[in-house]
């Protein structure tokens, strides 16, 4: 690494070539001072017009969202949604206005301080969820600090066609606000892979770099910066030599994309002929689009959790049948993974109010199916959406966090008792019942997987928890991040063993976390077994592309090599070897 090279964390892939704009989002020098006491009454009535005039950007800000990709409108919608309660007679404004009258203080400093106290107990709070959270009181209290010192955004709508935004952070509705037609992308000090700002980025498909270390020490407004998000670095001022090698670079991604463009309508299948299928994971209704557009044969992955997120209450059975049904439809007969509810660990809807309370360790609390079967009515209107929605097209039901056979079989019976139920109510629903399936996440159900077997019509594995599950890795505690490995050998004996239970009992088995979507897996994958795999939509045409090069016995061939190591820098190694000769 050379001396103007800068490391960051890449969170949407691609390669920016083009002039630095260093900007000034985020950094606020709020003024502080006493006031009179009679001058308390006015203090809050400039604070009253800060938070109208917020209010007024936020509506404008919803409205220009909707000409965003639709995955982009929506996730902004959530964020701006949340915004603006935070504005309607919440903590932070009664909060303001007390510290006003009993400080006798300025409106700017009692929102620097109020916002300060509220971001840092949420930031303190176990649950990554909530804790996310403190971000957003941060972009609140920034936007009405803006509004009470009348200081405007710098438009970053009017930069130069090809600026690279430099910032130590951007707010998500900054981001959303990017035009990629005329920004190539964007680095900031702060942030992390899952903010919103960083899957922002990925929906509208910008090059972008986060929590880079140094940052604007070392970026002024017109340097030339080459950013790279599939490595997670940044290059100011390179040579000429170095700015060469990164626009054949660049040239060559291009031409790759255009390439798998073509992609699209062929054909999943190995050199030897054997189909492979490939699914997309999706969290909104609105990524049906995108997923069909790059070729998915059917959603393996729908998660209902962002149904109960961003609301006050629980969505009844038929706010849930209706949105199922979109998708069911929009898939027009090709099949629909629906999997039931899976929060309290990372996600905590407000939703479900007292059901749902801070856990001690929250990876291995009251969380997914656990959750669903301690609350019978939350189960039931589950699956009573999901059989109506299935009279609409073929569904399968899939239960997370799965650990004994026992709990597929209480799930099987609130199936039967909620079928009863709508056939009393002559709503038409699935006929047959949807298959149900385990999704093996946790190394406990991966060991057992002959007993669930027997209880299950199907096996989905989630890479991701039982990678953390099986290693007691936390990926997102940078101080162990980097032991994280779904290559370790017991993560990968995990899935053999799985993978030979499913097809003993001849029942489909898939993979749908993270490995499934990263190409350079695809071969160890198959090699094991495995012959379904559900992803990000815009994974598919990667994989697809990688499994056409593969032959599934020679891949078995060094899938059993690889199972012979010890050390998973060993079965890295190896992998790539065999990724090399594609």
């Amino acid at each position: 690494m050379t001396d103007n090279t800068l490391a960051g964390l890449g969170v949407s892939q691609g390669i920016a070539i083009g002039p630095a704009f260093v900007t000034e989002h985020g950094s606020l020098d709020v003024p502080s001072f006493a006031i009179k006491a009679d001058a308390v009454d006015d203090e809050i009535v400039r604070f009253g017009k800060a938070i109208e005039k917020s209010k007024s950007q936020i509506t404008k800000l919803t409205a220009k969202a909707q000409s965003l990709p639709a995955s982009a409108a929506e996730e902004l919608e959530y964020l701006l949604t949340a915004h603006g309660q935070m504005l309607d007679g919440s903590r932070l404004v009664r909060g303001v206005e007390t510290r006003i009258r009993e400080q006798t203080i300025n409106a700017e400093a009692a929102v620097w301080q109020e916002v300060g106290e509220i971001a840092q107990a949420f930031a303190q709070m176990e649950d990554s969820y909530l804790a996310e959270r403190s971000k957003d009181v941060h972009d609140v209290g920034q936007r009405l600090i803006r509004n009470l010192m009348a200081k405007p955004y710098r438009a970053l709508t009017e930069l130069a066609a090809g600026t690279v935004v430099v910032a130590d952070e951007l707010t998500p509705a900054d981001t959303a606000l990017l035009d990629p037609a005329r920004i190539a992308g964007f680095v900031t000090a702060i942030g992390g892979a899952q903010d919103h700002t960083g899957i922002l980025a990925r929906s509208l498909g910008l090059p972008a770099v986060v929590g880079t270390s140094d940052l604007l020490q070392n970026v002024r407004t017109g340097d030339m910066v080459i950013l790279d998000g599939q490595v997670g670095t940044v290059i100011v001022n390179p040579t000429d030599d170095v700015l060469k090698r990164y626009q054949d670079l660049q040239t060559e991604l291009k031409r790759q994309a255009r390439k798998l463009e073509r992609l699209r309508n062929v054909p999943a299948n190995t050199r030897d002929d054997i189909r492979i299928g490939l699914q997309a994971n999706i969290d909104l209704a609105s990524e049906i689009g995108p997923a069909l557009e790059h070729g998915a044969e059917g959603i393996g992955l729908y998660r209902t959790e962002y149904l109960f997120l961003n609301r006050d209450d629980v969505p009844t059975e038929d706010e849930q049948y209706a949105h199922l049904r979109n998708i069911v439809e929009a898939m027009e007969g090709r099949p629909v993974t629906v999997r039931t509810l899976d929060v309290g660990n990372d996600k905590l809807p407000y939703s479900l109010g007292e059901h749902l309370t801070v856990s001690a360790n929250p990876a291995m609390g009251l969380r997914a199916i656990r959750l669903s079967l301690k609350v019978e009515e939350l189960l039931e209107n589950q699956l009573s959406a999901i059989l109506r929605a299935g009279a609409h097209g073929p569904v399968r039901i899939l239960l997370p966090m799965i650990s004994t056979p026992s709990e597929v079989r209480q799930v099987r019976q609130a199936l039967k008792k909620v079928a009863i139920r709508l056939r009393r109510r002559r709503q038409k629903f699935a006929d047959p019942l949807p298959p149900i399936g385990a999704m093996i996440e946790i190394p406990g159900a991966a060991l057992a997987a002959d007993g669930l077997a027997r209880d299950c019509e199907f096996f989905s594995i989630g890479t991701n928890d039982l990678t953390m599950y099986t290693l007691a890795i936390d990926r997102g505690d940078e101080q162990v991040a980097h032991l994280y490995s779904p290559l370790h050998p017991a993560v990968l004996r995990l899935i053999q063993f799985t993978t030979a239970a499913a097809l003993r009992a001849r029942i489909p088995i898939n993979v749908c976390g993270e490995m499934a979507g990263d190409e350079r897996m695809t071969a160890i994958l198959l090699g094991l077994g495995i012959r379904d795999l559900s992803m990000a939509s815009a994974a598919v045409p990667r994989v697809k592309q990688r499994v056409r090069t593969l032959d599934t016995n020679e891949a078995m061939r060094r899938a059993q090599t690889i199972m012979e190591q010890t050390d998973s820098g060993m079965v890295a190694a190896l992998l790539d070897d065999f990724n090399a000769l594609a």
